[in-house]
This record gives structure tokens, C-alpha cells and sequence, in this order.
């Protein structure tokens, strides 16, 4: 069982991520769905969805949950019935999730050149052109994207916009972390945001302060 990476990031917060190798047969042995997500899986087209939705399911079992210790939001923001706070996340054969007494947030990218295009939609790009290369301009603009995306997951707030409403504090490509804020309207939140590389994909996952 690929059980690809732990990090306790402190007594009641832990990061866990999985390597998708399996099929998805393999991946639906021993688990017991909810009726709502088995209809839900079944509906999926991709492959490589339903694999990564059931490597979540993995990934909570590690923990001691199952899938009826998860449920969703009318913003499709996942909850424990524990009340721990949980942020998932998946992207090609790569998913993870985050669990803690606090609220927090997580994402899982493929590093791809073709962020440089879209790039202006959630951050000012003139602040990165100054790097040495394109692959450097890539790798920092992913690790922005993760941690924006990471953000809007925990605040949850629908109309948030990443290039208005979230700032991320400049950081070098040797950080493994900063701090963010997002404000929409009255509402304001600062975290702390970590990051890690690995195999060509990028992970933030973001605490409140």
C-alpha cells in the first residue's frame, strides 16, 4: 500500500499522501462507501478520478476514519463528524489530505509549463520574470498556485478570487514556507503556509494562525 509520504507537523496536525499505483479495483477492496459517494464514484468518467477519490478514502483509513466519518458542505467543503478540520486533495497518481484540531487547507499540483499562461489570472507575474530560467518561473508559480488554492480551500468563502482576495508572502525557491492572508469584505484570516517538492509535483498545505 503506497503510503507515499507522513509529516507530523505537530501533535494534533499530520499531512498524509499517497502514490496512486494501484488499479481501481484494488483500491475499492475492503472499503465501504457511503451511498451518496459510491453513487458519486460510479458517475466519474476518468480512471484516474475514481483512483484518486478511493486513495482518499485510503488515506482517511490510515487515520482510524472511514468514509462515513466524512461529509460535505453546501460549498463542498469536506468536515470529520469528529469536528477535527480536514482539507483532501488529488492530481494525476498523487493525493493527500490534512487533519487537525485547526482549520486548514491543502493542494497537490503537477508541476506544467503551461501555468506561465495562466499565470496573470492569480498573481502579479511581473514579480517572478526576474528568476534565472523558465523552469525556476514554473516551479515558483506552482508553489504560489498550491498555496492560493490551499487557502481558498480552508476559508470556503464562494466568490473568493485568488489574484484579489488571497496574498502570499514573497518567499525564495529554498523556503518551505511563508505566510498568506485572505480578505474578502470584512472577513480577514493570516496562515502559515509550508510547501514540498516531489517527483515533479508541487504540495502547500496552509494552517491558521
Amino acid at each position: 500500500m503506497p503510503l507515499y509520504k507522513t509529516i507530523t507537523v505537530s501533535a494534533t496536525t499530520k499531512v498524509l499522501i499517497w502514490k496512486i499505483e494501484e488499479s481501481f479495483d484494488e483500491l475499492c477492496l475492503g472499503m465501504k462507501l457511503t451511498s451518496s459517494c459510491a453513487l458519486r464514484v460510479q458517475n466519474m468518467k476518468s480512471d484516474l478520478h475514481k483512483r484518486g477519490f478511493m486513495s482518499v478514502r485510503h488515506l482517511l483509513a490510515e487515520e482510524g476514519y472511514t468514509d462515513h466519518d466524512l461529509y460535505y458542505d453546501e460549498n463542498g467543503k469536506p468536515h470529520l463528524t469528529d469536528y477535527n478540520y480536514i482539507s483532501i486533495t488529488h492530481s494525476f497518481h498523487f493525493s493527500a489530505i490534512i487533519i487537525s484540531d485547526m482549520e486548514v487547507g491543502i493542494d497537490v499540483e503537477k508541476q506544467r509549463i503551461k501555468i506561465l499562461r495562466i499565470a496573470h489570472k492569480f498573481t502579479p507575474i511581473e514579480e517572478y520574470r526576474t528568476l534565472a530560467n523558465e523552469d525556476a518561473i514554473m516551479r515558483k508559480l506552482t508553489l504560489v498556485w498550491c498555496a492560493k488554492e490551499s487557502l481558498y480551500k480552508s476559508f470556503a468563502n464562494p466568490g473568493i478570487s485568488f489574484l484579489q482576495n488571497i496574498y502570499v508572502e514573497d518567499f525564495r525557491l529554498t523556503d518551505s514556507q511563508t505566510t498568506a492572508n485572505v480578505s474578502v469584505a470584512a472577513k480577514s484570516k493570516t496562515y502559515n503556509v509550508f510547501f514540498l517538492e516531489f517527483e515533479e509535483f508541487t504540495c502547500a498545505y496552509a494552517l491558521l494562525q
